[in-house]
């Protein structure tokens, strides 16, 4: 089973985006949870998700506390939640920032995959509007490979519509990835 931490805020598609991953694993036969967790429930408030993916059902509906993956869809959180917290050995990373200064993420130990790119800038530029859960999936989705490209196209599709999709194929095609270990 992967574990999947998402930390967001309010209004930017955390919890949509977990409930996507599960919904493109479903599709491909196998079995997912998406569980949020909301502070206030506002807009700017600090969002985490958690999702488990696995090949048998999943019973475990409480908190990731040993994340296998983390995604970090603002970077405000990178000094304001506990994003770091848990990684499990060999996890990936995934970040949504706009400075390419990347060197004190590449240091931690347990990060095998760290992988960024400006979801925020690419968002606005597909979209119109600073949402970048679609974008971050499509990064997502290039670093781990845990989830089909086409089935998360389609759920996204499902969701949200063509212009979502194309913010997807974009955010798969303009990560940067660098391997740690």
């Amino acid at each position: 089973m992967k574990e999947i931490r998402f930390h967001g805020i309010g209004g930017l598609g955390t919890v949509k985006a977990g409930e996507m991953l599960v919904h493109a694993a479903v599709k491909d036969g196998k079995y997912g949870t998406s569980t949020p967790f909301f502070g206030f429930e506002r807009q700017g408030a600090p969002v985490t998700s958690f999702v488990r993916l696995g090949d048998t059902k999943i019973r475990a509906k409480n908190q990731v506390y040993h994340p296998d993956c983390v995604v970090v869809l603002d970077p405000s959180l990178l000094i304001s939640a506990p994003v770091f917290d848990g990684l499990a050995e060999d996890s990936f990373f995934i970040l949504n920032i706009q400075t390419q200064n990347i060197e004190e993420f590449t240091h931690n130990k347990n990060i095998k995959c760290f992988a960024y790119l400006d979801a925020t800038s690419i968002a606005m530029e597909t979209l119109g509007r600073a949402i970048p859960n679609t974008v971050m999936l499509g990064a997502f989705i290039k670093a781990t490979g845990w989830v089909r490209k086409d089935y998360l196209e389609e759920v996204i599709d499902e969701f949200f519509g063509t212009k979502n999709v194309n913010a997807f194929r974009s955010g798969f095609d303009r990560v940067n990835i660098q391997y740690c270990k």
